[in-house]
């Protein structure tokens, strides 16, 4: 009996018979078959066989080739050219996430800003200091910002309202400190994305609130707008 590439055929049984002397060597069709199926059946022919997970991965992985395959014979430039696209998708995605950062979540109700009791600008200063001196940069901030609202607060700019957003506290200090508007948005914005959105604080993100909390303490408010956020 002779085995070609592992495999036998019907071809192959009729020969081993025929070298039997009372064997027929014309064996029909669907004998020779079911014979040879019999015969790969046997557990030595698929000793090497991969298992079922190298399988698996054989097909994923043929899978993936074929998608890659398709979409280089679809690019300018064959497999260079979609490597090129590849990079230059990653590079974009990168400097977008650099420019804006981790996507903030929308402030909710829930969302105050101060998440204690009340206490005065500052004590809310000191704890920003003390964080910002231990490199603990993400409080900082939160603790600046803090100091920043409860000090309008104090000089009645703004009601003291719980439950007030860093974004609320902004837009209300910005109709009478015109000039800062701009610069309380931004400092919110900040306030939310460490706070909220994940985004790690550093040195001068926290110097750049601090430099506001100074500014905004030698700031004139404007009388006008004092007075009709107060009718409102």
């Amino acid at each position: 009996m002779s085995i070609t590439g592992g495999i036998i055929t019907a071809r192959s049984l009729s020969r081993a018979y025929a070298d039997e002397p009372d064997v027929p060597v014309d064996i029909p069709r669907v004998p020779a078959r079911e014979a040879a199926e019999r015969e790969l059946s046997r557990p030595m022919y698929h000793e090497n066989d991969p298992n079922l997970l190298q399988r698996a991965l054989d097909r994923f992985w043929e899978w993936v080739d074929g998608i890659f395959s398709s979409a280089s014979g679809a690019t300018p430039g064959g497999a260079l050219g979609l490597v090129v696209i590849v990079l230059i998708v990653i590079a974009l995605a990168t400097a977008l996430w650099w420019r804006l950062g981790t996507p903030r979540r929308t402030p909710t109700s829930g969302d105050a800003l101060f998440d204690k009791g009340p206490r005065s600008a500052a004590e809310h200063r000191a704890d920003a200091e003390a964080h910002a001196s231990a490199g603990r940069f993400d409080q900082a901030v939160q603790e600046r910002m803090r100091a920043v609202v409860r000090s309008l607060e104090e000089r009645a700019l703004l009601d003291p309202r719980p439950g007030r957003t860093a974004d609320e506290a902004a837009a209300e200090a910005g109709r009478p400190l015109p000039d800062h508007a701009d610069a309380l948005r931004t400092a919110a914005r900040t306030f939310d994305d460490v706070t909220y959105g994940g985004r790690p604080a550093d040195q001068q993100m926290y110097l750049h609130l601090k430099d506001l909390d100074s500014r905004l303490e030698r700031a004139k408010p404007q009388l006008d707008a004092v007075a009709r956020g107060a009718a409102e």
